[in-house]
C-alpha cells in the first residue's frame, strides 16, 4: 500500500485580532498600553490533510473558519505556530478577497491569475473559458466594484476553477448565487477533486454539501478544534450541537 504525502501541515497556529477600545483620542494617547483588545480568533490549532484529500470545516460564525483558512491561503501570517503546504501552488475562492473594486473583471482575471503564479500566456488561453463559465455577460468589462454579491463569487468561483492550483480552499463560494449557478459550480467541484493530487479545504454552513464531497471533517469552535474526524460522525455531532442553538434564536 502506497503510503499519501501531506500537502498541508499547521502545528500549534495561532492568530489574534487587536479591538480597538472605544474610548476618546485624548484617553488613547494618554494611555496606549490600555487602548487595545486582543481577541483570540484561532487558538492552537493542529491538524494535517494528506494529498489528494477533501477536508470541510464547519463551525457557528466567528468560530474563525475564514481567518483560519486566509492564513492558509497566505492572505496573513499567524501570530504563532506553523503553516506548511510543501511547496504546493495555492488558490483561495472567497467573496470579498484578491479583487480590485476599481479595476474590470476582465483586469482582475489578469491580475488574479499571475497572483497565483501564472504566466500572462497561461492566464490569456484560460480566460476565455473563466469568463464564460462565470455567465456575467457584459459586466466583465464593467468595475467589479458594480457586482452583486453573486455576480462576485460567480467570477471568484470560476478564477480558480479554471486556473488549477495545487491545494484549493472554497470559503462558503458554493452558495452563493442563483440555484442554476450552485449546482454548476458543484458538479464543476466534483469533477476538480476528482483529480487525486489535487487537495480541497472548504468552508461551509452546508452539511449536505460537505457530507457529499469530503472526505475529512474539522469542527471549529470558538477558534478551537472541536473534533476532526469522519464526515457521517462529526456532522451528525455538530447537527446534535446546533439544534437547541437554532431554537433559542427563533425564540
Amino acid at each position: 500500500m502506497i503510503k499519501k504525502k501531506y500537502a498541508i501541515e499547521l502545528q500549534d497556529v495561532c492568530i489574534n485580532y487587536s479591538i480597538m477600545n472605544n474610548v476618546s483620542i485624548r484617553k488613547n494617547f494618554l494611555h496606549k498600553k490600555e487602548r487595545n483588545e486582543v481577541f483570540e480568533a484561532v487558538r492552537h490549532v493542529t491538524f494535517a490533510v494528506q494529498e489528494g484529500d477533501i477536508l470541510g470545516i464547519i463551525g457557528k460564525n466567528g468560530s474563525g473558519k475564514s481567518t483560519l483558512l486566509k492564513s492558509i491561503a497566505g492572505v496573513f501570517s499567524p501570530n504563532s505556530g506553523t503553516i506548511d503546504l510543501k511547496g504546493h501552488t495555492v488558490s483561495l475562492m472567497s467573496l470579498g478577497v484578491g479583487f480590485k473594486d476599481l479595476l474590470s473583471g476582465r483586469e482582475n482575471i489578469i491580475l488574479s491569475g499571475m497572483l497565483l503564479g501564472f504566466s500572462e500566456k497561461e492566464i490569456e488561453e484560460k480566460s476565455q473559458d473563466i469568463i464564460d463559465f462565470a455567465e456575467i455577460g457584459e459586466f466583465i468589462d464593467r468595475p467589479v466594484r458594480t457586482y452583486s454579491s453573486g455576480m462576485y463569487s460567480k467570477l471568484a468561483f470560476s478564477i480558480t476553477a479554471m486556473l488549477e492550483t495545487d491545494i484549493m480552499l472554497v470559503d462558503e463560494v458554493l452558495s452563493v448565487g442563483d440555484e442554476q449557478f450552485r449546482l454548476k459550480s458543484l458538479n464543476k467541484m466534483k469533477e476538480l477533486i476528482n483529480d487525486r493530487k489535487r487537495t480541497v479545504i472548504i468552508v461551509s454552513h452546508s452539511i449536505s454539501t460537505l457530507r457529499e464531497l469530503c472526505n475529512q471533517i474539522l469542527w471549529l469552535h470558538d477558534g478551537e478544534i472541536r473534533r476532526i474526524g469522519k464526515p457521517d460522525e462529526v456532522l451528525k455531532q455538530y447537527a446534535e450541537y446546533m439544534a437547541p442553538e437554532a431554537k433559542k434564536i427563533r425564540q
